[in-house]
């Protein structure tokens, strides 16, 4: 019965490539082989803080890492946000919920050994602001964190933290607005001194504004070491 469920599951809701939309098959890694050879995952070597790729192996940090303090202690990203854009608009804005699936298997594969040596006490997703989570019908990030805790054995946070503020789209604002455009924008609903470690997930990692907010809060409530993992991040300038 379940091969027969399959089937027609996949006549009804037939899988899609997250890059290009295109159905693939149900045996497929989730990404067509098309894709695969025009999207790019962060290599090493790494800036030792937002985990973007550096060109010089000499060299610790990034140009923006070098410029800017961060409140969360290190972080990694999969693919590179501009080789992907599409596909994570479409993910959050168009009702691609199922891009989930693939994207998290993905981030399991190839930073489940980062993720795991962190030895973190929790998963905790960006939070959207209620009316965004209610128009939206999900949240990408908590969609994301949920396979992998699920896959690595990390419990996963969904209510620690919410969003009581409707921040302005960040891609609109320079790195001085979305500082003030975060002031505030989450509180925690119950003491994090529980935690000692834990690892933020999103999306998107560009200038870490908001991931930087998110950390600032639960540093301050007692958690000793924040890291984030995102689906995608920006290139250095």
């Amino acid at each position: 019965m379940k091969k027969v469920f399959d089937v027609l599951g996949d006549l009804l809701f037939p899988a899609r490539c997250p890059v290009c939309d295109k159905v693939v098959p149900r045996w497929d890694r989730g990404i067509c082989c098309e894709c695969l050879k025009n999207i790019r995952y962060v290599e090493p070597p790494r800036c030792l803080k937002c985990g973007k790729h550096i060109e010089e192996e000499t060299e610790e940090y990034c140009p923006d890492c070098e410029k800017r303090p961060h409140f969360y202690k290190q972080g990694r990203a999969l693919f590179y946000y501009k080789d992907i854009a599409k596909a994570i608009y479409r993910y959050k804005y168009k009702g691609r919920k199922a891009y989930a699936q693939v994207f998290g298997r993905e981030m399991c594969y190839y930073l489940g050994d980062y993720i795991k040596s962190l030895q973190a006490d929790a998963i905790i997703p960006v939070p959207l602001f209620k009316r965004k989570a209610r128009r939206r019908g999900y949240n990408q990030a908590t969609l994301l964190a949920r396979i992998l805790g699920e896959e690595l054995g990390i419990p996963v946070e969904e209510k620690l933290v919410v969003r009581n503020k409707n921040t302005r789209p960040l891609k609109l604002l320079n790195p001085e607005e979305r500082l003030n455009n975060l002031k505030k924008a989450f509180i925690l609903m119950e003491n994090g001194v529980k935690l000692k470690r834990v690892i933020i997930i999103d999306d998107i990692y560009t200038t870490g504004s908001t991931i930087d907010a998110l950390a600032e809060l639960l540093i301050k409530r007692g958690i000793e070491e924040v890291y984030f993992v995102t689906l995608a991040i920006g290139e250095s300038a």
